[in-house]
């Protein structure tokens, strides 16, 4: 292998994608495929010991998905460079990714000239985001401030009723842990509601956990 050569892991749970973006990637003599990984587990082990400058990361994969795997590696003070490979319906996984550090983002069904772009793009300290997901990307942070933005009109006591109506609390749960009258909640509730533009409990408990509120048990 040449000493210029960027070396590559791919992460996918597909034998067929990696054996094809190997083909891809390695044609001109300038990439180097140094490992495959099949499912999360893998991928770590196989980015701890072999160190590679970019690892192509798929995000549904078995054991630990790439969202968890990107987590994992920028836990461990790894620097490498993550370039996600995705598909359209997968976005909502785009702004968790891009908070914890990640280098690109690519469809899957890109031809090679494209990856190859992302892989040098991302190899001089550049972000690469396909174009045809940047209008994805720019709606769900147009989406997250407005969200914040919901966020912040709440009081501390409806931000907590949120939380507690998150995890199944009910009205009578939640007068008692709060040792106020059911009325009192329900009109905290109606507030709230109308705060972050719900219509319903269950709409509620999507907007904490779409927001990270609250954690899912």
């Amino acid at each position: 292998m040449a000493d210029n050569q960027i070396r590559i892991i791919i992460s996918d749970d597909h034998a067929l994608i990696r054996e094809g973006l190997k083909q891809l990637l390695e044609f001109d003599g300038d990439i180097s495929v140094i490992e495959e990984a099949a499912n999360g587990e893998e991928c770590i082990e196989k980015v701890v010991r072999y160190n590679p400058d970019v690892l192509l990361l798929d995000i549904n994969m078995p054991k630990k998905n790439g969202i968890e795997v990107l987590e994992n590696i920028r836990d461990r003070g790894l620097n490498q460079k993550v370039i996600i490979l995705t598909v359209h319906n997968e976005a909502e996984y785009m702004l968790k990714a891009m908070d914890l550090g990640v280098n690109g983002y690519i469809l899957k069904d890109s031809c090679s000239s494209e990856i190859k772009q992302a892989i040098y793009t991302v190899m001089k300290g550049e972000v690469f985001i396909q174009k045809e997901l940047v209008p994805i990307l720019n709606s769900k942070l147009l989406k997250r401030d407005i969200d914040k933005e919901k966020i912040k009109s709440l009081t501390n006591r409806e931000l907590e009723i949120l939380k507690l109506v998150s995890h199944g609390q009910s009205n009578k749960d939640l007068a008692s842990a709060l040792n106020i009258s059911e009325r009192t909640v329900k009109n905290h509730l109606s507030s709230l509601f109308k705060k972050i533009d719900v219509e319903d409990r269950t709409q509620a408990a999507v907007f904490a956990i779409k927001n990270d509120l609250v954690e899912i048990y």
